[in-house]
């Protein structure tokens, strides 16, 4: 795990103005004077049911990375477990969604992901000011990181307020095709290797965070051989066992499926259903000395026991 600095990128910027991520070019565009910071409608959700069907396009954020969050995601979830001043991670960073969020909204972000041209294009989405003259950001600080989400070691413990991530999962999407890199989880087909890989993931999470606090993932399912593979409830399974408390289980339903309809739509008709959902889970630590047992329910196994 590497801090990277803002100079590396503008270094990065003067030596070439795109990046390719899962085998598409995506410009950089360095410093940007926005008109639009904030979205124009919006209300945080109070149902478990989560809709968005136009994506924010507020500030820097845009669509063309294929598999990101949309922002209305992050914004809910900082709103509701977080105050200003506070410290979100998010350790699969991507394109940066999740600080950009963080920067509009005053809270300090820290950023990790595997992939250093991922990295790059966040710096490139966090280059943007205000072309109002008079109109400021709340002050907050973002650090980005080149590493992987399994070794959070330049993290210190009980450091962090929220954790809040949208992780690849067994293949789906795979961000480094071209050049493979070793550890990404977007290049794991298998989902025993997968499910393994994020109970790290989830460990070092509860790590970081501080008791009391909560993390939230975003995960979907997926098909093999026509039948449904529920990863998104393997997945919550491996956070139970780190010891998180499950406090929502979010069903996040997902618009602009064009890939998955063009690939469905060819050949034999299907005789299964198209997946339209993702799961959104937010886990809860337990404070220090608090009784468990009335959260056994919510837990691994229906056990109140604290992790080893």
């Amino acid at each position: 795990m590497r801090e990277v600095r803002w100079e590396e990128y503008i270094e990065f910027l003067r030596q070439t103005n795109f990046v390719v991520i899962e085998d598409v070019r995506i410009p950089l565009t360095g410093r940007k004077q926005l008109t639009r910071l904030q979205p124009e409608h919006f209300e945080e959700e109070t149902t478990t049911v989560w809709s968005f069907p136009e994506r924010g396009d507020w500030a820097t954020h845009q669509g063309n990375y294929r598999g990101n969050w949309a922002p209305q995601i992050p914004r809910n979830l900082i709103l509701r477990y977080t105050q200003p001043g506070d410290i979100v991670l998010d350790p699969m960073v991507g394109s940066g969604t999740t600080l950009v969020e963080c920067r509009l909204l005053g809270r300090n972000g820290i950023g990790v992901d595997i992939n250093y041209s991922a990295l790059m294009l966040a710096f490139d989405r966090l280059n943007f000011e205000p072309l109002n003259l008079y109109e400021e950001l709340p002050p907050a600080s973002i650090r980005l990181f080149h590493g992987d989400a399994r070794c959070l070691n330049l993290i210190e413990n009980e450091s962090v307020d929220l954790v809040a991530t949208h992780p690849p999962y067994a293949g789906i999407i795979r961000y480094s095709k071209s050049e493979p890199i070793e550890g990404d989880l977007s290049q794991m087909r298998s989902v025993d290797k997968f499910l393994e890989a994020i109970e790290q993931v989830a460990r070092e999470c509860y790590r970081v965070l501080k008791p009391n606090k909560h993390c939230a993932i975003l995960v979907g399912d997926t098909r093999r051989h026509k039948h449904y593979v529920p990863i998104a409830f393997w997945t919550m399974e491996r956070f139970l066992r780190a010891g998180f408390i499950l406090r929502e289980d979010i069903v996040k339903v997902q618009w602009n499926m064009k890939s998955t309809r063009e690939r469905w739509s060819r050949g034999k008709v299907r005789d299964f259903l198209l997946i339209y959902h993702e799961h959104l889970f937010v886990f809860r630590k337990p404070d220090i000395n608090e009784k468990m047992h009335q959260f056994k329910w919510s837990m691994q196994n229906g056990s109140a026991s604290h992790p080893e």
